[in-house]
């Protein structure tokens, strides 16, 4: 699959898709354990080369500079962005962070309990910071309102015409 997403990207890069923003979760760990000595790519000048704006050292646990990020990446009209997140996995968990323990396993009852126990009064409630709609956006939900003397009934389906016309197998 790894092949195949990053001809994607790749594609992303040439046909110049904008409004396209990726979050690169940077974290050092895979299943198997730390990625030092094996994991040699340079993420961030792969997606360079396939023509994306890359934003570098976003800290992923800080709400500020994740925002600041996307901000930097709508800036940016002509290309995709792939915003760099460095992470600890398993961040917040006293026996956990930082190891492949935390990939792709749960934490365990007592370790989630001490997560709570090492996290409390840290964490906060993440309100949005959006102080008016975009444009384009409808105030008040849509509504559809049916023509006088329709009925309501959903509309029939026309039997669609054998493409081409002229095919034996119609």
């Amino acid at each position: 699959m790894e092949g195949i997403s990053h001809e994607v990207c790749s594609l992303a890069g040439t046909l110049k898709l904008g409004k396209l923003t990726a979050f690169y979760d940077d974290n050092g760990i895979s299943i198997d354990g730390h990625v030092d000595g094996w994991f040699t790519d340079d993420t961030a000048k792969r997606f360079e080369a396939y023509g994306w704006h890359v934003v570098r050292g976003v800290d992923g646990h800080d709400a500020d500079a994740i925002k600041a990020a996307v901000e930097e990446a709508r800036k940016v009209t002509d290309k995709p962005s792939l915003l760099m997140c460095k992470t600890v996995i398993g961040f917040g968990s006293p026996n956990k962070a930082g190891t492949h323990d935390s990939h792709g396993a749960p934490l365990g009852e007592a370790e989630v309990a001490a997560t709570r126990e090492q996290l409390a009064g840290t964490t906060r409630r993440l309100k949005s910071r959006r102080t008016s709609t975009p444009s384009g956006t409808p105030k008040r939900p849509v509504r559809r309102v049916k023509p006088p003397g329709t009925t309501s009934s959903p509309p029939t389906r026309r039997p669609s015409r054998s493409w081409p016309p002229s095919s034996p197998a119609a």
